[in-house]
């Protein structure tokens, strides 16, 4: 049989460890307290028939004692949950605290409130956006100083040994054999495959493209020579012949000359001629001379002509 008297003088008058005691007034820090003071009426341990709200990840519950339960702590609290809407809640309790003491009912209500103002500041607090203090532990800024300045050093000895690694490889000091750590040795190598690639490049734009000059056909030095030759030759036989028999006679030479030149010819693979007509209406060798004779070229020799007759 449960004695709420005895219970409140053990707590009141001995020792109770939610009891919080001021100045002015004594507090509970029980968690099921529905007023937070220390007194008779709102002590939750010394009252059988206790009721009280709670609060669990934004959620509000109400929590029911009764003295039948009693006999069993792990079913001693019922809990009831409150719906979000103000009016709703107050519904509830009314319905489940209908026939308790109007001062339970009364702080219960006074607590719901309370509560539901709380919770929407706090949705609200949690959509603007706050500053966020951290902390800077001055040890722990010290180290992360002592480390960066390591790693700083280790940076610039390792690119040192990558200078010093690449002079080497280039002028070749040790000869052949070397013994340098792995991974700056295959950096390095990289990098030596990298420049001449960019060297190149680099100084193939700086430098201007150079001029040169082709031939525009090819033509042997025994051609030409012949050709120069023919030239001057058929010159002087125009020049020398004015009437007929000139011409005839002027013939007869050409044809020998040419019966005398073919063996040469023929010796150096037919070679091109140069084609020196005696007068415009003549007629054409025969086909075999032909093929032997040099390239066509036409020489008027009227004005020549005149000058003469006219000297005469």
């Amino acid at each position: 049989m449960q004695s709420d008297e005895v219970v409140w003088q053990v707590i009141n008058h001995v020792h109770c460890s939610f009891k919080a005691k001021m100045q002015t007034q004594n507090f509970c820090r029980n968690e099921y307290n529905v007023t937070g003071l220390c007194n008779r009426s709102s002590c939750p341990l010394a009252n059988s028939r206790y009721s009280t709200i709670r609060e669990i990840d934004g959620t509000l519950y109400l929590y029911m004692k009764s003295i039948e339960r009693s006999h069993s702590p792990k079913d001693l609290w019922e809990r009831v949950k409150l719906p979000r809407n103000y009016g709703k809640a107050l519904e509830t309790i009314d319905k489940h605290l209908e026939h308790w003491p109007k001062f339970l009912v009364h702080k219960n209500k006074q607590r719901l409130t309370k509560m539901t103002q709380y919770l929407i500041r706090m949705r609200k607090l949690a959509l603007k956006t706050k500053r966020k203090l951290v902390t800077m532990p001055a040890k722990e800024v010290k180290r992360e100083k002592r480390r960066e300045a390591k790693a700083l050093t280790a940076a610039v000895l390792d690119k040192s040994i990558e200078k010093e690694l690449l002079q080497r490889l280039q002028s070749g000091t040790y000869g052949d054999i070397y013994n340098f750590p792995v991974k700056e040795y295959e950096k390095v190598l990289a990098m030596e495959e990298m420049e001449p690639a960019g060297e190149e490049s680099e100084e193939e734009e700086e430098q201007e493209p150079e001029v040169e000059y082709v031939e525009g056909y090819e033509m042997e030095d025994e051609d030409e020579d012949d050709a120069i030759e023919d030239f001057a030759q058929g010159a002087n036989r125009m020049s020398d012949s004015e009437d007929d028999d000139g011409e005839q006679s002027h013939d007869e030479s050409d044809a020998s000359e040419d019966e005398d030149m073919q063996p040469s010819r023929q010796s150096r693979k037919a070679p091109k001629s140069l084609k020196v007509p005696s007068k415009r209406g003549q007629v054409d060798p025969t086909p075999a001379s032909r093929k032997k004779r040099r390239p066509h070229v036409e020489i008027e020799y009227e004005e020549e002509r005149e000058m003469q007759n006219a000297d005469f």
